[in-house]
């Protein structure tokens, strides 16, 4: 099994994929089937055994056996946390993890003027939207920032665009107001609200639906019209569902992303070592971690 972890400022989310079935004699080295996943939250200040102990506990609920797993791919944009989840993976799964970083074959061209900028997770979003529904297309991801991440025709990450999530203005409303309450975020009966929390989830739904149309509208000018709009992250069924643009909505989209770099990587490896496993081994090339979010 392949384990693959999202590490994002807000969540984590966890992955555990089923090797696909054997075709002939020869063992496959893809995974096919996403058999469980798991979203809990990131604690920059947990420790390794207290991650431990989550973790394991989640696969013991699933009915997983640990000692099943032979690889894991890890994309994080809280570098604190990078060398707490490789001692977690190496103490507990008794595997050496693949880190998102420089070095690592993605498959995908970066036209960033400094490509090491980029956040693991927009590169392994980018690289599932582009499998998944070709290109041109844009990735929109709803998490503690919202990024925009486009791909051209000829699967190249291109850039995008970067803004505050809807819970941190939500959040700042709280913070920096003296008489507004914190309120759930969700699309209200109408747009006019007729009490104060009413009035504040239309504000946050509509405001936030008018940000998310709006910058679409100007990239889909920039890429044209035949641009596919793909939406993931905690609230991309809330928001997609009234956007103008987003055609597509994917929870699973950097899950699936991660599974397709692991499998390049070991394919890539595979061909230099005469079909060594990745098993034990780390990025192939050392760099500065992007950051993002």
């Amino acid at each position: 099994m392949l384990l693959v972890l999202d590490v994002g400022n807000t969540n984590t989310v966890l992955g555990v994929f089923a090797k696909a079935a054997p075709h002939g004699h020869a063992e496959s080295q893809g995974y096919e089937s996403l058999v469980a996943n798991w979203r809990v939250a990131t604690i920059a200040t947990q420790t390794v055994d207290e991650y431990g102990v989550l973790f394991r506990n989640l696969f013991a609920m699933d009915k997983i056996e640990v000692k099943g797993v032979r690889g894991i791919i890890i994309s994080s944009v809280v570098p604190p946390l990078d060398s707490t989840l490789r001692q977690v993976c190496e103490r507990y799964f008794n595997t050496r993890p693949l880190f998102i970083e420089p070095g690592v074959k993605t498959g995908m061209p970066v036209l960033y003027e400094n490509p090491v900028e980029v956040g693991a997770d927009r590169i392994v979003n980018s690289v599932a939207a582009f499998e998944k529904f070709g290109g041109p297309c844009i990735v929109v991801d709803f998490g503690t920032a919202t990024t925009f991440d486009c791909v051209s025709a000829k699967g190249e990450y291109m850039g995008g665009v970067i803004c505050p999530g809807i819970g941190i203005s939500a959040d700042a409303l709280f913070q920096k107001t003296a008489r507004l309450p914190r309120v759930a975020i969700r699309k209200p009966a109408r747009v006019i609200g007729t009490t104060t929390v009413g009035s504040l989830q239309s504000g946050l739904y509509y405001g936030y639906l008018g940000l998310v149309d709006g910058i679409l509208e100007r990239l889909l000018e920039e890429m044209g019209g035949e641009t596919t709009v793909v939406a993931t992250g905690g609230l991309a069924a809330l928001i997609g569902k009234g956007s103008k643009y987003i055609k597509h909505v994917d929870d699973l989209l950097t899950l699936d992303g991660l599974r397709l770099i692991w499998e390049r990587n070991l394919e890539a490896k595979s061909g230099r070592e005469g079909g060594a496993a990745l098993k034990d081994s780390s990025t192939t090339t050392p760099g500065r971690k992007p950051r993002s979010r």
